[in-house]
């Protein structure tokens, strides 16, 4: 655990400001769900709350078998990192943090982009293609899966595209429930 050397005190309501230096830092954004944690010595931990990837094995599965039925790299990512990856090049995106642009995507909703613009998946991503769909939790995007390809050697097919939207309805669903 890192100290910061900020300290903070409970209002009369019982709430604790966390100061913008540190939100901007964790990327934490108004009005975004916090887990919260304690431990035996006292001490109160605050995460990031992904609903993704509370169901990371289940993803990895489903990662696993949309890969293998289409034979490409295809992802699931929460709004932060790539919760699963299976396919070709999978240990490169496998836990990897989500590139700025593609953070910026999905907190803006940009599942359609113009002039067919490929937005990166990860900072060191290779392909130049993808079917993206979101995944939503009471409306909100919570993150997205996708099939990534290469133009000219492993392009996205209509039937890629419908594997994407499939797996993320289920995902959705589940997590509406």
């Amino acid at each position: 655990m890192k100290a910061t050397g900020i300290v903070r005190r409970i209002d009369d309501l019982g709430r604790v400001v966390i100061p913008k230096e540190i939100r901007r830092t964790l990327k934490i954004r108004e009005s975004e769900p916090l887990e919260i944690f304690t431990d035996r010595n006292g001490e109160i931990i605050l995460k990031k709350y992904s609903p993704i990837g509370e169901f990371s094995s289940g993803a990895q599965q489903l990662a696993d078998a949309a890969a293998k039925t289409c034979g490409k790299l295809f992802c699931i990512c929460d709004q932060e990192q790539v919760v699963a990856a299976a396919g070709p090049e999978n240990k490169k995106y496998q836990g990897k943090s989500l590139s700025k642009a593609m953070e910026q995507r999905l907190f803006d909703r940009d599942f359609i982009p113009e002039n067919n613009a490929y937005y990166p998946v990860t900072d060191d991503d290779a392909h130049t293609e993808q079917a993206l769909v979101p995944v939503t939790r009471d409306g909100d995007p919570v993150g997205a899966v996708c099939f990534l390809g290469m133009k000219r050697t492993d392009p996205i097919s209509e039937a890629d595209a419908k594997v994407a939207d499939m797996i993320a309805r289920y995902l959705t669903f589940t997590m509406n429930n």
